[in-house]
């Protein structure tokens, strides 16, 4: 009879799996689903208005906006906590809010990291007060706050970002699901197919220099300000 070889167990993985699975929730309570970045009046101009064209708006955003901003950011963000670099962490906390196009989008960046920030402070069994400096900043991009979180939760940098992937594109497809409108099947063969090039964006962000980061999507950034004075809105501008 054949030696039966048991699979290790990693109690410590399985953890780590579930903070993260935790942080990308969409029962988090920062706010992130009172946004749709963008969509809501996308669909507005018939820009997006069949589950072809709500891939298109969003994965082009996570390529070529979140890929340039957001993720490359991150990874600076998590190398300066690392080094307890509190001016590094500053100075691409602020870059990463200056890139905010509009001020819905810096509205929204800045209203989730602070709810994350109150969140963390509040956790049970989670001890952040050596990043009360970081707390006390006048504003705190969602993205850093995130980063605060995944090193609180002992998280990776790639477990990280591909966290934060996933949290932009569950909220955007559960954005376009109320508006395009989708069903629920389309709406989980969309996050199938986005979450297919979270790598590829990953892989772009780090490969970036410094001088590289910043991305400007005009049409992205006129649907965000004109948002604002849409007639009707389900979401928050």
């Amino acid at each position: 009879m054949a030696t039966v070889i048991p699979m290790p167990i990693t109690n410590n993985g399985a953890l780590k799996l579930n903070r993260m699975l935790q942080l990308c929730s969409a029962n988090l309570p920062v706010g992130g689903f009172s946004f749709s970045q963008g969509l809501e009046h996308a669909v507005e101009k018939d820009w997006v208005n069949t589950p072809e064209k709500t891939f298109d708006w969003i994965d082009f955003n996570l390529q070529h906006s979140l890929a340039y901003t957001d993720i490359a950011i991150i990874k600076r963000l998590f190398s300066a906590l690392m080094e307890n670099d509190k001016n590094s962490f500053i100075r691409w906390n602020q870059h990463l809010i200056a890139c905010r196009e509009s001020s819905e989008f810096h509205l929204a960046d800045v209203a989730m990291g602070k709810a994350l920030v109150r969140l963390l402070k509040q956790l049970h069994k989670i001890d952040s007060s050596a990043y009360q400096e970081y707390y006390s900043l006048s504003e705190v991009s969602f993205a850093s706050a995130f980063t605060i979180a995944a090193t609180l939760f002992e998280l990776d940098l790639l477990t990280t970002q591909s966290g934060y992937c996933w949290a932009f594109i569950d909220n955007q497809v559960a954005a376009a699901t109320k508006l395009v409108p989708l069903g629920q099947t389309q709406a989980q063969n969309l996050l199938f197919e986005l979450s297919s090039g979270v790598e590829q964006a990953i892989d772009t962000a780090n490969s970036l220099e410094d001088d590289e980061i910043g991305a400007s999507l005009p049409r992205l950034a006129m649907a965000s300000a004109w948002h604002e004075t849409q007639y009707t809105r389900l979401f928050r501008s």
